[in-house]
């Protein structure tokens, strides 16, 4: 049975598939842990039926890593011949007209003329060999985040070779819910943990996602925003955590103390001043919400974790 794979915008799907089906590369950015990568490799896997053509960039990718290589043993023995030479997945994707995701900004200049005249030229080879035609279908999915910055900017001549999009977290506090329990709850399985989260844990943690993610509280109140990434994938990790501490460490029963306690590592990873907005966060709204309604009362008694 073949279930959703992706929640978000159905508009921005259509326009990406309208994107892949002319002669742009597509470029997907927006925070951390929208799942930005997964759904370029969907988009592969859907059009291509191959998602393994992944460029994984760093600080130490080089050009010669991106086009091709050489087995430098051959290269020696036998000079530049085809038994030498050492494809790449985008010289594969040019070949077989296919997909290729995820590719990093650092090798921009690379890319500049493989998208603007889908060729790859290949000087150390003689012939026919010397020049690759794309093949009808090829094309690059590029994916950045907004908050991390890698040693290059992307130049404007590259930017102009891609129709960009932006991928926003989810907006629909109800589904984000749902996702989040539903996420929690098979990787628990997964690990034989027999635990089960109630969704009114869940709906804690995902209002508190919301409120600090978007800087303001469902009462319309602004609230300080964390440095740190609030993304739905933190909080599946978050409700995870939870989960493995109620089960090895408590009763078997995730409450709402076991999400704050866990809560903690996902706040400070970027800055320490984040702990003091959390903390504010909870002694003035999750007070406020805890006077009015009985299931965020723990939640706001589970607050001395946050020390």
């Amino acid at each position: 049975m073949i279930t959703q794979k992706f929640y978000g915008d159905d508009a921005l799907i259509d326009r990406c598939v309208v994107t892949l089906a002319g002669n742009r590369g597509l470029m997907l950015v927006g925070e951390p842990g929208t799942a930005k990568s997964r759904l370029s490799e969907l988009f592969c896997a859907a059009i291509s039926g191959n998602s393994t053509h992944t460029i994984q960039g760093t600080a130490g990718t080089t050009e010669d890593q991106i086009k091709y290589s050489w087995n430098y043993a051959l290269l020696i023995a036998e000079c530049p011949s085809p038994k030498a030479f050492v494809p790449s997945p985008l010289y594969t994707g040019l070949s077989r007209g296919q997909l290729v995701p995820r590719c990093p900004p650092e090798i921009q200049d690379s890319l500049v003329s493989v998208l603007s005249d889908k060729v790859l030229m290949v000087l150390e080879l003689g012939g026919d060999e010397r020049v690759l035609l794309a093949q009808k279908g090829f094309n690059v999915i590029a994916t950045a985040n907004i908050r991390d910055h890698g040693v290059n900017e992307m130049s404007s001549a590259l930017k102009r070779r891609f129709n960009v999009e932006t991928v926003a977290p989810i907006f629909n506090l109800a589904l984000e819910r749902q996702r989040v329990l539903e996420q929690a709850q098979a990787l628990l399985a997964e690990s034989n943990v027999p635990v089960a989260i109630a969704p009114d844990v869940v709906e804690l943690l995902v209002s508190t996602f919301h409120d600090l993610r978007s800087g303001q509280t469902q009462e319309g109140t602004v609230v300080e925003r964390p440095t740190t990434v609030m993304s739905t994938a933190e909080a599946v990790a978050v409700s995870v955590s939870a989960g493995f501490d109620a089960y090895y460490l408590g009763d078997g029963t995730v409450t709402s103390e076991h999400v704050v306690r866990n809560l903690v590592g996902t706040i400070l990873k970027d800055n320490l001043e984040d702990a003091k907005k959390l903390t504010h966060y909870f002694n003035v709204f999750v007070k406020g919400r805890a006077q009015k309604h009985p299931h965020w009362e723990g939640y706001y008694k589970a607050r001395k974790w946050l020390r």
